[in-house]
């Protein structure tokens, strides 16, 4: 995890190196002296000093407003520390202190995040055991011995993929909610991937089907992203709906032939078993 003080001075430092370190296009004196006519600028940002030290100070803002800092950030004393600091004061807190305190609330941030995600994860849990539950008992619903469930919406025709095949696919991916988390039919392509190289429930609910069909599949946590989640979209022990339909099938190429050392002799093929 992060130390506050890093963070905030992590933020500060990358949004005014990114700014400076924009390149320039022969516009900036244009842009500059736009800006100051521009009818629309706040009357208190008059000047490009002005402007530059509100962009940073929003961005960093922006920063601040997660739950688990925002809750322990007081900006009246945070004002106050850059203020002070910027004008070559002494801190009002020694070099213990406010590393004790920086200390002492990343823990504090550590120990709230991790709550939360032992709460999330047991709701999750119980709110897709229970969606499974009942789900199983849905009319044309099957549900197989892993406890992946699927439902046929088109069949196809054809051979059935096997797992060290590649696979040319549409697909959508919902959470219990509706919330759509990733979708080829949204990106305007399908995909191809080495069908052994997802997670289990496609691994297994692709091999159902043949090219042209269209699958309905509820994953279990434990065939989709397990207990970690794929954070931020999937949160732990996510109980995950796909909609999947196979374009194509087809082999994997064979790994290519390991070249022989410099200087050693090619071996002849093995002669063929009597």
């Amino acid at each position: 995890m992060f130390k506050l003080s890093r963070a905030l001075l992590a933020l500060a430092c990358a949004t005014v190196v990114v700014a400076c370190n924009k390149p320039g296009d022969g516009t900036d004196a244009k842009s500059a002296d736009a800006a100051k006519t521009d009818a629309s600028m706040p009357a208190d940002l008059g000047t490009q000093a002005q402007q530059f030290s509100y962009a940073v100070g929003f961005d960093i803002g922006h920063n601040l407003s997660q739950p688990q800092i925002k809750d322990n950030i007081d900006l009246k004393a945070l004002e106050k520390g850059l203020e002070e600091s910027a004008a070559g004061q002494t801190s009002r807190l020694t070099d213990k202190q406010r590393e004790e305190i920086k200390t002492a609330v990343s823990k504090k941030i550590q120990e709230k995040q991790a709550a939360d995600r032992l709460a999330a994860a047991q709701k999750n849990k119980d709110d897709g055991d229970k969606f499974l539950a009942d789900n199983a008992n849905k009319p044309g619903v099957k549900t197989t011995a892993s406890g992946l469930q699927y439902e046929v919406l088109t069949e196809g025709q054809g051979d059935h993929p096997k797992a060290t095949d590649k696979v040319t696919v549409n697909y959508k991916g919902t959470l219990l909610d509706g919330t759509v988390f990733d979708s080829s039919y949204d990106r305007g392509q399908p995909v191809s991937f080495p069908l052994g190289n997802v997670i289990p429930g496609w691994t297994e609910g692709v091999q159902l089907m043949t090219p042209g069909a269209k699958y309905k599949f509820y994953v279990p946590y434990k065939l989709a992203y397990g207990e970690s989640g794929a954070p931020p979209k999937i949160g732990p022990n996510s109980t995950l709906i796909f909609e999947v339909e196979l374009i194509k099938v087809e082999p994997m190429p064979a790994p290519a032939a390991t070249p022989p050392a410099p200087g050693k002799p090619v071996p002849p093929p093995a002669a063929p078993k009597k």
